[in-house]
C-alpha cells in the first residue's frame, strides 16, 4: 500500500492506495470519527451491484450502522435535484451531525457527496472511495465538491475536505476502455504543468497503463496523487497556484455544455481542450512547436478524441468560456503553457486574436 498525505494541518487525511483496500475495514474504519455511529453511503446504479456490499461490510464489521442511497449514474444527473435524494434519505434515516457520508464512486458521486455533507445539519464529515481512474487521480483529492447547473459545470459547490480517500485500484478492473482512457487526460496534465519527468514516464508506460498494468497504474495514480496533494496543500481555495489544475478545462466544460453533460465524458472534453490551450500557447510563441506535437501524440496513444464536437462554433465557445469560474471581473483567464515542458501559467493577458484564431482552427 501506498500513502500520500493532504498537509492541511489539523485537516490533513491521507489517500490509501493499493490493491484490496476495500476488504481492509479496519483501516477505514480508523478515519471515521469517533462520534459516528450511523453511516449514509451514497453511490451510483452502476456501482452499487459490485462494490456496495463489500463497503458496507467494512463498516458494518466495527459495529457501525450503514444505510445507503443509490443515484442514477452518468454526469447528466449531476444536479440539484438529483442531491436532494441524498438529502431526503439522510433524513428519513434520521441522521444527526454524528453521521458520515461516504462517497462510493466516480467524480459525479464523489462531487456530489462532498457537497451533500457540507450542506447537511450545515457541515458533516465524508470519506472518499473513488473507482474511476479520474476520481482516484483527481476528483477526490482536495475538497471541490458541486453540481452543474444548465448554464455551467460546477457552479454550484463548496470546499469541503474528506476524512479519507480510499484507492482501491481492483476498481479499476471493471471501469469500461472508454472510462480508463478519460482519466489519463487528468494524468497528462500533472506533466504538462509542473513535473516534466511524470510526462517523459508516461510517454514510456502509456502502453501499459492502457493495458492496465497494476504496477504501472498504481504508480501514476501515486504520482498524479503525489502532484495534486502538493498543488492543494499550497493553495486550498484556489486563490493561486491551485487554478494550474485547469489545463484545458475552461474549453473542455464549454464543450460538456455546449453537448448537454454526460454525452463526452469529462476527461475526453478536458483533452480537446488540452490540445486547444496548447495550440493557442503555440500561436502566442509561449512553447515550440515539438511540445505540441508530444502533446498530442500522447492524447492520440490514450486514445483520446482531438476534434471539438460536430457543428460546435467559436461563437459557442466565446459564450460559454464567459462563463467560467477562473472569469474575474469580466476577464477570462486561461491555462496556458509557457516555457519548458512543465511549466505554465494563469493568465488573461493575452492576444485575444490568437485565441479567436485557436477557436477557428478546431472549429473549421
Amino acid at each position: 500500500m501506498k500513502t500520500v498525505t493532504v498537509d492541511l494541518g489539523k485537516r490533513s487525511y491521507p489517500i490509501y492506495i493499493g490493491s484490496g483496500l476495500l476488504n481492509q475495514g479496519e483501516l477505514i474504519r480508523k478515519h471515521v470519527p469517533k462520534k459516528t455511529k450511523h453511516l449514509l453511503i451514497v453511490t451510483n446504479e452502476t456501482i452499487a451491484p459490485i462494490y456496495l456490499e463489500r463497503c458496507k461490510k467494512a463498516f458494518t464489521d466495527g459495529g457501525l450502522q450503514v444505510d445507503e442511497v443509490i443515484l442514477p449514474d452518468g454526469e447528466k444527473y449531476k444536479s440539484v435535484e438529483v442531491l436532494n435524494q441524498v438529502w431526503t434519505r439522510a433524513l428519513e434515516c434520521r441522521l444527526d451531525r454524528g453521521c458520515t457520508f461516504v462517497a462510493l464512486g466516480g467524480g459525479v458521486v464523489g462531487d456530489m457527496t462532498g457537497f451533500a455533507a457540507a450542506c447537511y445539519q450545515r457541515g458533516v464529515p465524508f470519506i472518499q472511495v473513488p473507482t474511476t481512474v479520474m476520481s482516484q487521480v483527481d476528483s477526490s483529492v482536495g475538497g471541490k465538491t458541486g453540481v452543474n447547473h444548465k448554464l455551467g459545470k460546477n457552479m454550484i459547490g463548496a470546499f469541503h475536505q474528506p476524512q479519507l480517500v480510499l484507492v482501491d485500484t481492483d476498481s479499476l478492473y471493471s471501469l469500461p476502455d472508454r472510462e480508463l482512457a478519460s482519466g489519463l487526460s487528468e494524468v497528462v496534465k500533472y506533466g504538462l504543468i509542473r513535473d516534466a519527468p511524470f510526462f517523459l514516464w508516461l510517454e514510456a508506460n502509456v502502453d501499459r497503463l492502457l493495458a492496465r498494468d497494476p504496477t504501472t497504474l498504481a504508480e501514476a495514480i501515486e504520482r498524479s496523487c503525489l502532484n495534486k496533494a502538493a498543488v492543494v496543500a499550497a493553495d486550498e481555495r484556489e486563490g493561486g497556484v491551485r487554478a494550474t489544475l485547469n489545463l484545458g478545462h475552461t474549453f473542455g466544460h464549454a464543450i460538456e455544455t455546449a453537448t448537454g453533460y454526460g454525452n463526452w465524458l469529462h476527461g475526453e472534453a478536458v483533452a480537446v481542450g488540452t490540445r486547444m490551450a496548447a495550440d493557442m500557447s503555440y500561436r502566442l510563441g509561449w512553447i515550440d512547436q515539438d511540445l505540441v506535437r508530444r502533446v498530442n501524440n500522447l492524447l492520440d496513444r490514450c486514445r483520446l478524441p482531438a476534434k471539438v464536437p460536430a457543428g460546435m462554433t467559436s461563437e459557442q465557445f466565446s459564450n460559454l468560456m464567459a462563463v467560467d469560474k477562473k472569469v474575474e471581473a469580466g476577464k477570462l483567464r486561461l491555462v496556458l503553457l509557457k516555457g519548458p515542458l512543465g511549466n505554465c501559467v494563469v493568465t488573461g493577458d493575452f492576444e485575444k486574436t490568437k485565441l479567436e484564431e485557436t477557436l477557428k482552427a478546431f472549429c473549421a
